[in-house]
């Protein structure tokens, strides 16, 4: 897998470097899109056009909560995040519905559930032609037929 783009705002440094080291230990590479910046979107639309290039294999960020990286991210064409806070919901987002992008809160996820969550997500792989390929097919279409 190509590198993982990862980035957080201010908030979230301390996961952010946790989970690098994670990664490493798990034998992936980071690219680090940075944690200084306070406004979370710029770091958010960075890892998320990163990620729909196909320059990094997956990414993820991380905020206070997860959900304003996760909204901006999803504003990006062809990047796919989804806000991990179980384990059912984490293996659920690329099995099910191929997110590419994990996002976590630091603030309302401990630093032990976001490895192991990171863990699970990182083994975890689409399944084409399940149940939800027509509902996946569906999400590309509108995505396509909307983007500009």
């Amino acid at each position: 897998m190509k590198k993982i783009a990862i980035g957080c705002d201010p908030n979230a440094a301390g996961l952010k470097e946790a989970i690098i080291k994670h990664l490493a230990e798990l034998g992936y590479e980071c690219e680090d899109f940075g944690s200084e910046d306070p406004i979370y979107a710029n770091v958010a639309i960075d890892v998320a056009e990163a990620v729909a290039s196909g320059k990094n294999g997956r990414g993820i960020l991380m905020c206070g909560t997860g959900i304003g990286m996760c909204i901006t991210a999803n504003k990006v064409p062809g990047a796919y995040a989804a806000l991990c806070a179980d384990a059912y919901s984490t293996e659920r987002s690329i099995k099910s519905n191929n997110a590419n992008i994990m996002t976590l809160g630091e603030q309302v996820t401990g630093v032990q559930l976001a490895k192991s969550l990171v863990s699970i997500w990182m083994k975890a792989e689409y399944e084409p032609g399940g149940r939800s390929e027509s509902k996946i097919q569906r999400i590309y279409d509108y995505a396509t037929e909307h983007d500009k």
